[in-house]
């Protein structure tokens, strides 16, 4: 059972930014999945916002390659804030950040920064960007529940669940987690790299609240996805690779003296 979100302390005063975040957590319906491409940078976002997207979410992992720095909060805390700021400042949608473990930052820290960056939404991973171990369980809820209390109902924020990409295959496990983080006043949890239709079915049932799933080259269609009662889709740092291969094409060709624009 999830928090009373509107009665926790802290709540921001910002109506408009309660408006996003209101919209933003409308959108989480379970098999009519929100759908996510993560953008790196203020056109990337103005570009998702023309295709007709309701939401922007930034990946972290293709923010801090366009800044130059390595994934796993390798990038200052500061320069990933101004990053979501601009981005946040180019679309007139509601935008949700992702910002790995947090940076470093206390939960207070953190909400208050995003609120000034514009963000209305936040992933936050349950492992060590820089060690891949898994946070103990009710350490990571007791963040998230410090996050929820000062951000109030101004935030919806994404619990990263990193049972399956640390290598632990467990669905309880999993749920277990889930289960936690949504009673700390997460909104949504996000099994990432999970992509076996059985395992996401299980898991939707059995966690209780929205879910999350990244899209691969192997995972379910959209459609399968909302069929298995998905809520959210996104895309992770995948759309950036694929741009930037395709920008590697162009430039290779423009080595080799050919044409970048021929088909």
């Amino acid at each position: 059972m999830t928090t009373d979100r509107a009665a926790t302390d802290g709540a921001a005063t910002d109506g408009a930014a309660t408006d996003r975040a209101a919209t933003l957590r409308r959108l989480h319906v379970p098999g009519s999945p929100l759908i996510l491409p993560n953008v790196w940078d203020a056109a990337s976002a103005r570009a998702v916002q023309e295709a007709g997207f309701p939401v922007v979410a930034t990946g972290s992992a293709a923010v801090a390659r366009v800044l130059g720095y390595a994934d796993g909060e390798r990038t200052p805390v500061a320069e990933m804030m101004a990053a979501v700021a601009r981005i946040a400042a180019a679309v007139d949608v509601p935008v949700t950040a992702d910002v790995e473990r947090g940076y470093g930052l206390a939960p207070r820290e953190l909400a208050e920064r995003l609120a000034e960056a514009g963000a209305v939404g936040c992933n936050v991973e349950d492992s060590d960007p820089r060690t891949k171990e898994l946070v103990d369980a009710g350490a990571q809820a007791d963040f998230l529940a410090g996050l929820r209390a000062a951000a109030g109902a101004d935030l919806v924020i994404n619990a990263r669940v990193d049972t399956y990409v640390t290598g632990l295959r467990d669905r309880a496990a999993a749920v277990e987690r889930g289960r936690r983080y949504l009673e700390a006043g997460a909104d949504c949890v996000y099994p990432i790299t999970l992509e076996d239709e059985d395992e996401i079915a299980a898991l939707v049932t059995e966690v209780g609240g929205p879910v999350n799933i990244l899209f691969r080259p192997k995972a379910p269609s959209y459609a399968r996805l909302a069929e298995l009662g998905v809520a959210r889709i996104s895309f992770g740092g995948g759309l950036h690779q694929a741009v930037h291969a395709y920008a590697q094409g162009l430039f290779a060709a423009v080595r080799d003296g050919r044409d970048p624009y021929a088909g």
